[in-house]
């Protein structure tokens, strides 16, 4: 489902964000990345949405090299990839509604189709009764699942969250994890960055450890799982 090759990612004027990393996550797989700041998890996330470009190396998304993709094909392929972000980035001025029907809005879902998928998807994270309201009424865990519920609208195989729980108390980060182990369950490919490794004990899932851009531990499976330091 998602396959790193040797995978370096250098920006302008700075060392190498990513050096040579390589891994896989298989279809319907649960994993968690973790690894100081800076060790390179967002620019991991990035390059999976192809937000950006490998600098070196291979990228497999669904068996595509994201790398050699034509620019045109980059919105087809991220419609396969929901993205989860600690800040949200909902629209305020718009309901919880429309924020979740964005994608399917730019995809062309007709618009009945629109209402169905996004009520489903409200149900499933527990808001089908904030459909209506803007996301400043709602506490900071249901934004999270506002968001969660915008990154699935669409069904995607992979689904990618960048420190879903940063903002959240122990007791709404226990529930955001048991959604995305829900999807986990249902064939979904999920890969969490977190820095909070007392969650992550807790899971009990694969961790993938990066440290100055390097994968040094549970990167692929014939490796030991990764330790938490």
């Amino acid at each position: 489902m998602i396959e790193f090759h040797n995978v370096s990612k250098r920006y302008p004027g700075t060392p190498d964000a990513l050096s040579q990393v390589s891994f896989k996550l298989d279809s319907g797989e649960m994993a968690f990345l973790t690894g100081h700041s800076g060790a390179g998890k967002s620019t991991l996330l990035k390059l999976i949405a192809v937000l950006i470009r490998p600098t070196n190396g291979q990228v497999l998304v669904n068996n595509e090299n994201i790398g050699h993709i034509h620019r045109r094909r980059i919105p087809y392929v991220r419609r396969h990839v929901g993205i989860i972000f600690q800040d949200h980035k909902l629209l305020f001025d718009r309901t919880v509604f429309d924020n979740v029907a964005l994608p399917l809005v730019i995809a062309g879902v007709p618009h009945q189709e629109i209402g169905r998928r996004v009520r489903a998807s409200l149900d499933k994270v527990g808001l089908l009764n904030k459909e209506k309201a803007l996301p400043v009424t709602l506490s900071g865990g249901q934004q999270q699942r506002v968001g969660i519920a915008r990154a699935v609208v669409n069904k995607p195989p992979i689904l990618l969250a960048d420190e879903p729980t940063g903002n959240l108390d122990p007791e709404l980060s226990r529930e955001i994890m048991d959604l995305f182990t829900q999807f986990q369950q249902v064939g979904v490919s999920v890969l969490i960055a977190s820095h909070d490794l007392d969650l992550i004990g807790r899971m009990g899932t694969r961790v993938l450890t990066l440290k100055d851009g390097r994968m040094i531990a549970g990167g692929m499976h014939d490796e030991p799982p990764g330790l938490l330091r």
